[in-house]
């Protein structure tokens, strides 16, 4: 099973590039990248097991680098792998005072 992240910022409508994430699994760093000039991290963590992992995204500094300030320092998804065939992406579409996700393809 692999995974990959994208991040969109919904104030400019393009790609956010730059942002800093995080995977854990039980409080354990796994993986962390750096979302390319296209917003995505496309291959994050090898191949993963069954478990409840996290994606932390660095929200605060992303914004700083942009000259915004955000109400979200920072996003942490939470995610349970209970497939291990296959791919699972989970998208962030972000801005200044809201965020959404879900689960991709």
């Amino acid at each position: 099973m692999t995974l990959s992240t994208h991040v969109l910022d919904a104030t400019t409508g393009t790609p956010a590039a730059g942002v800093a994430v995080t995977l854990t699994a039980a409080g354990t760093v796994v993986a962390d990248g750096i979302t390319d000039s296209d917003g995505r991290i496309p291959e994050f963590g090898g191949e993963l097991a069954a478990g409840v992992y996290r994606l932390h995204f660095d929200t605060a500094a992303y914004f700083a680098a942009e000259g915004l300030v955000g109400f979200y320092p920072e996003v942490v998804i939470a995610f349970e792998i209970t497939e291990l065939s296959g791919h699972y992406h989970v998208p962030l579409l972000l801005s200044p005072y809201a965020y959404s996700t879900y689960r991709g393809s």
